[in-house]
């Protein structure tokens, strides 16, 4: 087999790992705890099919990858929960040495393109990035208020934690923070999520 074909077999079989990267939002409808595989291809597939609703015109397929590698990094550096504050802290440096090792494994050409979707998706400076960040923010939150707060209750999350998360939503998509911000309130007045 030739080098470049080599490496890229090598990097397919890598990123398969995503699929034991379990998350802690659960499956809708009070399945099993979602991996970052499921949790990335559900991005993408909302990302296209809501894509009328991002602030800016956006380059989908461009989001889509980005919604497709954001969490390829946690097959060494772990899931961080959104609301652990000390995870968080050292969640740059962990995917940063894992995006090098990850990454590596391709031909030069395609670890620098990746790379860049990656770090464009971490730098949320582009429309690109602000919509796949709102998607990243929209789909757990989706996933949590199908199952009924169950997440949300057993972490004791708070408005604050919720809405200090979906600020990126906005950023990325005004309507679909208007959805946002509508079930976060009923999940409030349910007693779901700490006022």
């Amino acid at each position: 087999m030739e080098e470049r074909l080599k490496k890229q077999i090598e990097f397919i079989l890598e990123i398969d790992k995503e699929k034991n990267i379990f998350r802690q939002t659960h499956l809708s409808d009070h399945g099993r705890n979602e991996n970052d595989a499921e949790h990335a291809w559900h991005m993408a597939i909302m990302a296209y099919l809501l894509r009328e609703y991002a602030n800016e015109p956006v380059d989908i397929a461009r989001v889509m990858i980005m919604c497709l590698i954001h969490d390829v990094v946690e097959i060494d550096a772990g899931d961080t929960y959104a609301y652990d504050t000390a995870a968080l802290a050292t969640q740059k440096v962990r995917e940063d040495a894992a995006k090098e090792r990850i990454y590596s494994l391709l031909p030069e050409d395609q670890k620098e393109d990746l790379g860049a979707i990656f770090d464009e998706f971490e730098e949320n400076k582009t429309p690109e990035a602000r919509f796949a960040h709102a998607m990243d923010n929209l789909q757990p939150l989706l996933l949590n208020d199908s199952n009924g707060g169950d997440d949300w209750r057993e972490h004791q999350v708070t408005a604050v934690q919720v809405y200090g998360r979906q600020s990126k939503t906005r950023v990325g998509s005004q309507r679909l923070f208007d959805l946002v911000d509508a079930l976060i309130q009923e999940n409030i007045k349910k007693g779901n999520i700490r006022g």
